[in-house]
């Protein structure tokens, strides 16, 4: 049996002007991710889902350690691939579960309703067809930004440092496709999030590059960000 592999995962809020020093000394020691475009990044969208309670919401504001949450994602608003993704989080490491989902399926999940068809390899949307079935998951928050990656792979080292910016809350799951969906800023203004996420050590190297000690690190989601203001 193939062995769950979990990975520490620290969010640091950030102004813009840290984040241009930070993104210059990653950038000495580490590589862009192949998949951004000419302008060193690329777009994220994600369609968050939660249940009748808010309890992917309530379990991430009262800091329950065993949680998970389901997300459909895209990249640079482009339907070519759709992904299905479950982030779990567990004794304060988080892993992944990822599976492409049609247009199709898609639209049926944006509307809140379970896919007429599912694959044989598709179990994750098959789990997340029960639990909208059990529990009332539903489509709640569509999480809107720009994202500058870095990879660094040296010897066991596996490390992925991220630049989040222009980070926004859209409250209609029917806009998931369109380009010029519209929503709510939901951070500072001139304030981004840098995401460092690490298998089983982070190097020295990096370490001492950004200088982590004299950061703060965040407690909260972009998911969470993104809803507070609509739960209460």
């Amino acid at each position: 049996m193939e062995e769950v592999q979990y990975r520490h995962e620290y969010k640091y809020p950030l102004t813009y002007g840290q984040v241009m020093i930070e993104d210059a000394k990653i950038g000495m020691v580490a590589a862009k991710d192949i998949h951004v475009g000419q302008g060193g990044s690329y777009h994220i969208r994600s369609l968050y889902f939660d249940d009748y309670d808010n309890s992917c919401y309530y379990d991430n504001e009262n800091g329950v350690d065993d949680r998970e949450k389901y997300r459909i994602r895209i990249y640079n608003h482009s339907q070519s691939r759709i992904s299905l993704e479950m982030k779990q989080k567990k004794r304060g490491k988080t892993r992944k579960e990822i599976c492409t989902i049609t247009l199709e399926q898609c639209v049926s999940l944006m509307k809140g309703e379970i896919p007429g068809e599912i694959g044989e390899k598709q179990a994750l949307l098959r789990r997340l067809a029960y639990l909208m079935a059990v529990k009332l998951m539903r489509p709640a928050v569509i999480v809107d930004y720009d994202r500058i990656p870095y990879v660094y792979r040296q010897g066991d080292a596996n490390v992925r440092v991220t630049f989040d910016s222009n980070l926004i809350s859209i409250s209609e799951p029917e806009k998931f496709f369109e380009k010029e969906a519209t929503g709510r800023g939901v951070m500072p203004t001139g304030q981004a999030l840098m995401e460092v996420k690490y298998d089983s050590f982070l190097p020295d190297e990096i370490y001492s590059v950004l200088q982590l000690s004299g950061l703060r690190a965040s407690t909260f989601s972009k998911y969470y960000l993104c809803r507070k203001f609509m739960v209460r």
